[in-house]
């Protein structure tokens, strides 16, 4: 008993702290209730406070580290702007590994701002992190509009491009960085991460036969 009055009294100041105080748009608090009763309804199904404790890996763990996926968004974002609370508060809770939560704050800011291209971004990779790095329909949906609202970022197609990856599909992750690579401006200073990785991926498909034909 004491547990659910914990968890309640948990989501009830989170909540107050993204509503009031973190002033988040009004028609948006349906968003974020859902994300927390969700957080509430996956503690009813899976808790067990009378147990003794044991660490275990996350469950929502994904290909790299978490905090580094919403570093590496944002060296890849135009920027140029203040940070949207909603996507602050969603990068936080992505840090921690708690990609349903983020996707839910996230989907307030992209109600907010359709047009709010990082958000969209961060939204699919919180969507990807959150099918354990599979790329789900939402997400790919998430990352056409990040793509539509900054055509000109590298972040969507990259990310895209790790998803796909990550879900086998080695053939169009390569043709997606390539075009990235093809299209990147001399100097950018995130060309050199990306080709690497291109490099990578390249030895990856190479080492598996037929791996070319992988998502196809």
């Amino acid at each position: 008993m004491m547990g659910w009055l914990l968890a309640a009294l948990l989501a009830g100041a989170a909540f107050a702290l993204m509503a009031l105080l973190l002033k988040a748009p009004r028609r948006g608090w349906e968003a974020i209730g859902a994300a927390l009763m969700l957080g509430i309804a996956g503690y009813g199904f899976q808790a067990h406070p009378r147990l003794a404790g044991s660490p275990r890996e996350a469950r929502e763990a994904v290909l790299g580290d978490s905090a580094a996926m919403v570093q590496a968004r944002r060296a890849l974002s135009p920027g140029g702007g203040a940070p949207d609370t909603w996507l602050m508060v969603g990068d936080a809770l992505a840090r921690h590994g708690q990609y349903a939560d983020a996707a839910g704050v996230l989907l307030g800011a992209v109600d907010r701002n359709p047009r709010d291209g990082e958000a969209w971004l961060a939204l699919g990779n919180a969507l990807v992190g959150h099918a354990q790095g599979l790329l789900t329909p939402a997400a790919l949906y998430a990352y056409r509009q990040a793509a539509a609202a900054a055509p000109d970022a590298p972040g969507p197609p990259f990310f895209l491009g790790l998803a796909l990856a990550q879900s086998g599909r080695l053939s169009e992750a390569h043709e997606m960085w390539a075009r990235l690579i093809e299209h990147a401006p001399p100097d950018a200073p995130w060309r050199t991460e990306i080709a690497a990785r291109l490099q990578r991926l390249d030895a990856l498909i190479a080492a598996q036969p037929g791996a070319s034909d992988v998502g196809r």
